[in-house]
């Protein structure tokens, strides 16, 4: 469910699940457009997970997301998002409320030392999401509070502090034919200049739900990284849709990894 850590999301993912200070773009949730139905008789597929939606009974739509990589990170976000004014099914006016918390390490080159680093985000944005019948895109504009610490100081690390800064972010969804599915999400802050994206394609092995490969891009003032992998897509259990997700990591400072992701989304 972004969603800018060092593992995203941020989500997703609204899910999803879009990511060090080292962090704030690893865990930011990983997010892309909501694709509701655009009316209550048609069936479409949810933006994250792939899911079908089909009804406009629902206000608030709730993000998790956790991802790991085998580089020492570890992140957590959850995003709440709302649509004003009208339904979550048709275009109009959206409000997000994003969290992420993690913690991660790196072998500190100034100090001799491992460094450990905590980070910890608020955001706040609001925007505007068009639906169509087969895609939805969405721009959100607004700021984010990010605090990041050092176990130990480290000369090499700029990326140390709170701040605010300000926010985009933008999703985009498609079901190019009745058996694949395109998502993307991309977000940047201008505390830390952090940016996160995600690039998704799918195709459907089962009703709703979505296989294929996956492309994140993340970073900020002190790290660059990108990861590779597959995902598995629209996964239901009872009211819950979910996302799983794994592949190869490739960080300027910690060098080549894993990472894995889960994400998961309820509506209310």
């Amino acid at each position: 469910m972004a969603v800018v850590s060092r593992n995203h999301q941020r989500a997703p993912g609204n899910l999803c699940i879009l990511v060090c200070g080292c962090a704030a773009v690893f865990a930011a949730p990983a997010r892309a457009a909501d694709l509701p139905a655009p009316a209550p008789a048609a069936a479409s597929v949810d933006w994250y997970t792939g899911a079908q939606a089909v009804d406009d009974s629902w206000a608030v739509a709730v993000d998790g997301s956790t991802s790991i990589t085998s580089n020492s990170s570890a992140f957590g976000s959850v995003t709440v998002t709302t649509a004003l004014g009208s339904p979550p099914t048709v275009s109009g006016a959206r409000v997000r409320v994003e969290a992420v918390a993690g913690t991660y390490s790196y072998p500190g080159q100034g100090v001799g030392a491992r460094v450990t680093g905590y980070q910890q985000e608020g955001s706040l944005l609001t925007g505007y999401e068009w639906i169509w019948r087969e895609a939805a895109l969405a721009g959100y504009v607004g700021f984010n509070v990010r605090s990041n610490q050092l176990s130990i100081p480290d000369p090499g690390n700029p990326v140390v502090g709170t701040g605010v800064g300000l926010k985009v972010a933008g999703n985009f969804y498609a079901t190019p034919t009745d058996r694949t599915m395109v998502s993307a999400y991309g977000s940047y802050s201008t505390k830390f200049n952090a940016y996160y994206s995600r690039f998704r394609v799918g195709y459907m092995v089962a009703d709703g739900v979505y296989i294929g490969p996956e492309a994140l891009f993340l970073g900020d003032d002190f790290f660059r990284q990108y990861r590779v992998g597959a995902h598995l897509s629209g996964l239901s259990f009872g009211p819950v849709q979910m996302s799983l997700a794994a592949g190869y990591v490739r960080d300027r400072v910690q060098g080549t990894g894993y990472y894995s992701s889960i994400e998961a989304r309820a509506n209310f």
